[in-house]
Protein backbone atom coordinates (compact mmCIF):
# COMPACT_ATOMS: atom_id res chain seq x y z
CA UNK A 1 0.00 0.00 0.00
CA UNK A 2 3.22 2.21 0.95
CA UNK A 3 4.19 1.85 -3.35
CA UNK A 4 0.67 2.32 -4.49
CA UNK A 5 -0.28 5.77 -2.82
CA UNK A 6 2.40 7.50 -4.48
CA UNK A 7 2.36 5.80 -7.93
CA UNK A 8 -1.73 6.88 -7.89
CA UNK A 9 -1.00 10.73 -7.67
CA UNK A 10 2.45 10.37 -9.33
CA UNK A 11 -0.12 9.24 -12.43
CA UNK A 12 -2.73 11.68 -11.74
CA UNK A 13 -0.12 14.44 -12.02
CA UNK A 14 0.99 12.57 -15.25
CA UNK A 15 -3.01 12.57 -16.37
CA UNK A 16 -2.87 16.33 -16.33
CA UNK A 17 0.94 17.18 -17.09
CA UNK A 18 -0.16 14.61 -20.64
CA UNK A 19 -2.81 17.61 -21.10
CA UNK A 20 -0.39 20.73 -20.64
CA UNK A 21 2.53 19.00 -22.69
CA UNK A 22 0.00 18.39 -25.40
CA UNK A 23 -0.71 22.03 -25.63
CA UNK A 24 2.58 24.00 -24.49
CA UNK A 25 4.76 21.66 -26.48
CA UNK A 26 6.69 20.74 -22.98
CA UNK A 27 5.63 20.64 -19.65
CA UNK A 28 4.91 17.24 -19.00
CA UNK A 29 8.37 16.08 -17.49
CA UNK A 30 8.80 19.06 -15.53
CA UNK A 31 5.18 18.81 -13.47
CA UNK A 32 6.41 15.03 -12.70
CA UNK A 33 10.01 15.53 -11.74
CA UNK A 34 9.15 17.22 -8.59
CA UNK A 35 6.52 13.90 -7.11
CA UNK A 36 8.80 11.66 -8.92
CA UNK A 37 12.40 13.24 -7.12
CA UNK A 38 10.36 13.06 -3.49
CA UNK A 39 9.28 9.67 -3.53
CA UNK A 40 11.80 8.28 -5.65
CA UNK A 41 15.06 10.19 -5.30
CA UNK A 42 16.58 11.83 -8.48
CA UNK A 43 18.88 8.68 -9.49
CA UNK A 44 15.28 6.91 -10.03
CA UNK A 45 13.62 10.08 -11.25
CA UNK A 46 15.93 10.75 -14.50
CA UNK A 47 15.45 7.64 -15.99
CA UNK A 48 11.74 6.97 -15.48
CA UNK A 49 10.99 10.55 -16.74
CA UNK A 50 13.27 9.52 -20.17
CA UNK A 51 10.60 6.52 -20.81
CA UNK A 52 7.68 8.80 -19.69
CA UNK A 53 9.10 11.88 -22.29
CA UNK A 54 9.30 8.90 -24.95
CA UNK A 55 5.55 8.41 -24.55
CA UNK A 56 4.79 11.86 -24.26
CA UNK A 57 6.52 12.86 -27.39
CA UNK A 58 5.27 9.56 -29.47
CA UNK A 59 1.94 11.26 -28.70
CA UNK A 60 2.34 14.26 -29.92
CA UNK A 61 4.09 13.32 -33.03
CA UNK A 62 1.01 10.94 -33.53
CA UNK A 63 -1.74 14.16 -32.96
CA UNK A 64 0.55 16.52 -35.14
CA UNK A 65 2.06 14.14 -37.91
CA UNK A 66 0.90 16.43 -40.79
CA UNK A 67 2.57 19.12 -39.72
CA UNK A 68 6.41 18.36 -38.84
CA UNK A 69 9.07 19.90 -40.11
CA UNK A 70 11.04 16.58 -40.57
CA UNK A 71 14.56 18.27 -42.41
CA UNK A 72 14.86 19.66 -39.44
CA UNK A 73 14.09 16.91 -37.14
CA UNK A 74 17.25 15.00 -38.94
CA UNK A 75 19.59 17.92 -38.58
CA UNK A 76 18.55 18.18 -34.84
CA UNK A 77 18.65 14.89 -33.82
CA UNK A 78 22.07 14.25 -35.71
CA UNK A 79 24.03 16.53 -33.47
CA UNK A 80 21.01 16.09 -30.35
CA UNK A 81 21.67 11.76 -29.79
CA UNK A 82 25.06 11.35 -29.51
CA UNK A 83 25.57 14.31 -27.25
CA UNK A 84 22.96 12.90 -24.76
CA UNK A 85 24.78 9.45 -24.70
CA UNK A 86 27.76 11.97 -23.40
CA UNK A 87 25.61 13.46 -20.75
CA UNK A 88 24.00 10.77 -19.66
CA UNK A 89 27.20 9.24 -18.88
CA UNK A 90 27.93 12.10 -17.09
CA UNK A 91 25.18 12.01 -15.55
CA UNK A 92 26.03 8.89 -12.91
CA UNK A 93 29.34 10.40 -11.70
CA UNK A 94 27.32 12.74 -9.79
CA UNK A 95 25.89 12.24 -6.42
CA UNK A 96 22.16 12.37 -6.28
CA UNK A 97 22.09 15.73 -3.97
CA UNK A 98 23.88 17.46 -6.47
CA UNK A 99 21.61 16.14 -9.44
CA UNK A 100 18.39 17.81 -7.75
CA UNK A 101 20.36 21.02 -7.28
CA UNK A 102 21.20 20.96 -11.05
CA UNK A 103 17.63 20.06 -11.60
CA UNK A 104 16.05 22.86 -9.97
CA UNK A 105 18.93 25.27 -11.27
CA UNK A 106 18.20 24.81 -14.36
CA UNK A 107 15.13 24.80 -14.47
CA UNK A 108 14.54 28.58 -12.88
CA UNK A 109 17.66 29.92 -15.20
CA UNK A 110 15.18 28.59 -18.52
CA UNK A 111 13.37 31.93 -17.23
CA UNK A 112 15.50 34.64 -18.15
CA UNK A 113 17.26 32.69 -20.77
CA UNK A 114 13.59 32.33 -22.82
CA UNK A 115 13.14 35.86 -22.22
CA UNK A 116 16.45 36.77 -23.53
CA UNK A 117 15.97 34.74 -26.48
CA UNK A 118 12.27 35.73 -27.22
CA UNK A 119 13.90 39.50 -27.22
CA UNK A 120 16.74 38.90 -29.78
CA UNK A 121 15.95 39.41 -33.56
CA UNK A 122 17.90 36.45 -34.40
CA UNK A 123 16.18 33.88 -37.08
CA UNK A 124 18.29 30.90 -36.89
CA UNK A 125 19.11 28.44 -39.80
CA UNK A 126 19.87 24.53 -40.12
CA UNK A 127 23.02 25.33 -39.12
CA UNK A 128 22.65 27.10 -35.74
CA UNK A 129 20.01 24.24 -34.65
CA UNK A 130 22.70 21.73 -35.30
CA UNK A 131 24.17 23.41 -32.41
CA UNK A 132 21.28 23.62 -30.95
CA UNK A 133 20.64 20.08 -30.89
CA UNK A 134 24.82 19.29 -29.95
CA UNK A 135 23.98 21.41 -26.49
CA UNK A 136 20.85 20.61 -25.09
CA UNK A 137 21.24 17.48 -26.19
CA UNK A 138 24.25 16.82 -24.09
CA UNK A 139 21.66 18.88 -21.14
CA UNK A 140 19.41 16.49 -22.14
CA UNK A 141 21.83 13.85 -20.18
CA UNK A 142 22.15 15.44 -17.40
CA UNK A 143 18.93 16.58 -16.34
CA UNK A 144 15.03 15.44 -16.73
CA UNK A 145 13.93 18.07 -19.28
CA UNK A 146 14.85 20.64 -21.39
CA UNK A 147 11.85 21.01 -23.54
CA UNK A 148 11.44 24.51 -21.87
CA UNK A 149 14.82 25.56 -23.50
CA UNK A 150 13.93 24.25 -26.71
CA UNK A 151 10.80 26.27 -27.49
CA UNK A 152 12.74 29.75 -28.04
CA UNK A 153 14.88 27.85 -30.80
CA UNK A 154 12.10 26.35 -32.31
CA UNK A 155 9.89 29.21 -32.92
CA UNK A 156 12.60 31.12 -33.34
CA UNK A 157 13.15 28.95 -36.58
CA UNK A 158 9.29 29.90 -37.22
CA UNK A 159 7.47 27.12 -36.55
CA UNK A 160 3.86 27.54 -34.67
CA UNK A 161 1.42 25.53 -33.15
CA UNK A 162 0.55 22.66 -34.30
CA UNK A 163 3.99 22.36 -36.77
CA UNK A 164 5.99 23.14 -33.63
CA UNK A 165 4.19 20.92 -30.99
CA UNK A 166 5.08 18.11 -33.59
CA UNK A 167 8.91 19.18 -34.76
CA UNK A 168 9.44 19.34 -31.40
CA UNK A 169 8.47 16.40 -30.18
CA UNK A 170 10.07 14.34 -33.28
CA UNK A 171 13.26 15.90 -32.88
CA UNK A 172 13.30 15.26 -28.81
CA UNK A 173 11.75 11.59 -29.31
CA UNK A 174 14.49 10.91 -30.67
CA UNK A 175 16.94 12.41 -28.27
CA UNK A 176 15.04 10.52 -25.14
CA UNK A 177 15.27 7.24 -27.44
CA UNK A 178 19.12 7.72 -27.19
CA UNK A 179 18.90 8.34 -23.51
CA UNK A 180 16.80 5.14 -22.32
CA UNK A 181 19.52 3.33 -24.35
CA UNK A 182 22.00 5.01 -22.92
CA UNK A 183 20.29 4.34 -19.37
CA UNK A 184 19.67 0.94 -20.32
CA UNK A 185 23.47 0.41 -20.97
CA UNK A 186 24.85 2.09 -18.04
CA UNK A 187 22.30 -0.25 -15.97
CA UNK A 188 20.37 2.85 -14.50
CA UNK A 189 17.20 1.07 -15.92
CA UNK A 190 15.71 -1.71 -14.15
CA UNK A 191 12.71 -3.16 -14.52
CA UNK A 192 10.87 -1.54 -11.84
CA UNK A 193 12.00 1.95 -13.62
CA UNK A 194 10.68 0.42 -16.85
CA UNK A 195 7.23 -0.49 -15.77
CA UNK A 196 6.91 3.11 -13.49
CA UNK A 197 7.71 4.67 -16.38
CA UNK A 198 5.17 3.00 -18.80
CA UNK A 199 2.40 2.85 -16.28
CA UNK A 200 2.99 6.67 -15.87
CA UNK A 201 3.24 7.43 -19.82
CA UNK A 202 -0.61 5.73 -20.08
CA UNK A 203 -1.93 8.56 -17.92
CA UNK A 204 0.43 11.49 -19.94
CA UNK A 205 -0.49 9.66 -23.19
CA UNK A 206 -4.55 10.16 -22.13
CA UNK A 207 -3.56 13.77 -21.15
CA UNK A 208 -2.15 14.12 -24.71
CA UNK A 209 -4.71 13.17 -26.32
CA UNK A 210 -7.16 15.84 -24.79
CA UNK A 211 -5.08 18.62 -25.52
CA UNK A 212 -5.40 18.91 -29.56
CA UNK A 213 -8.94 20.82 -29.32
CA UNK A 214 -6.97 23.46 -26.47
CA UNK A 215 -3.94 24.40 -29.01
CA UNK A 216 -5.61 26.53 -31.33
CA UNK A 217 -7.64 28.81 -28.82
CA UNK A 218 -4.53 29.40 -25.98
CA UNK A 219 -3.68 32.72 -26.65
CA UNK A 220 -0.02 33.48 -26.61
CA UNK A 221 0.57 35.41 -23.80
CA UNK A 222 -1.15 33.26 -21.50
CA UNK A 223 1.09 30.15 -23.31
CA UNK A 224 3.80 32.79 -22.14
CA UNK A 225 2.50 33.08 -18.30
CA UNK A 226 1.80 29.70 -18.00
CA UNK A 227 4.99 28.12 -19.23
CA UNK A 228 7.28 30.28 -16.99
CA UNK A 229 4.79 29.15 -13.72
CA UNK A 230 5.41 25.52 -14.68
CA UNK A 231 9.34 26.26 -14.83
CA UNK A 232 9.17 28.56 -11.37
CA UNK A 233 7.00 26.27 -9.15
CA UNK A 234 8.81 22.77 -10.56
CA UNK A 235 12.24 24.37 -10.09
CA UNK A 236 11.69 25.70 -6.43
CA UNK A 237 9.98 22.57 -5.55
CA UNK A 238 13.18 20.27 -6.93
CA UNK A 239 15.87 23.18 -5.07
CA UNK A 240 13.46 22.77 -1.71
CA UNK A 241 13.41 19.04 -2.04
CA UNK A 242 17.47 19.04 -2.43
CA UNK A 243 17.95 21.64 0.24
CA UNK A 244 18.93 19.77 3.82
CA UNK A 245 15.96 19.69 6.22
CA UNK A 246 16.47 19.50 10.05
Amino acid sequence: MSELLPMLLICAVGLGAGVLGGVIGFGTTILLMPPLVYFYGPMTAVPVIALVAIVANLARVGLWWRSIDWKLCGVYAATSVPAVVLGANTLVQFNPRLIELILGSFLLLMIPVRRRLRRMDWKPHLGHMALVGAVIGYLTGIVASTGAINTPFFLAYGLVKGAYIGTEAASSLAVFLAKGAAFHQLGVIDSRAISQGLLIGVFVLIGSTLSKRLVLHLPEHRFLQLMEAVMLVSGLAILWMAWPHG
